[in-house]
């Protein structure tokens, strides 16, 4: 799984326990939208946005059996994005037999 933007990852967490809210706050914590940022165009803390792939990775490999992602009880996968200037995303799949 891969997402070819600048400014978004995919992330293997749990959803809907709070956990998606804990990594939002956490990243808006790491990654304040404010001033600081040297990539500045955009809206206030577009910066931040650039800087999400190193911590949050833009691919993420999961095994597939019988059309089936094989995740874990609790896991999802969630796409993240701060970027609030470009609300349409793209996320290529590509599938290996093994």
């Amino acid at each position: 799984m891969f997402v070819p933007h600048a400014t978004a990852g995919v992330a293997l967490l749990e959803l809907g326990s709070g956990s998606d809210a804990d990594l939002i706050a956490t990243l808006g914590e790491l990654l304040p939208a404010d001033g600081r940022w040297r990539h500045a165009h955009g809206s206030a803390g577009h910066g931040r946005s650039h800087v999400l792939p190193a911590l949050i990775a833009p691919s993420l490999t999961v095994p597939v059996l019988d059309g089936r992602l094989l995740l874990g009880t609790w896991q999802s996968i969630a796409l993240v994005d701060l970027n609030v200037d470009n609300p349409e995303r793209t996320v290529r799949l590509s599938f290996l037999s093994g």
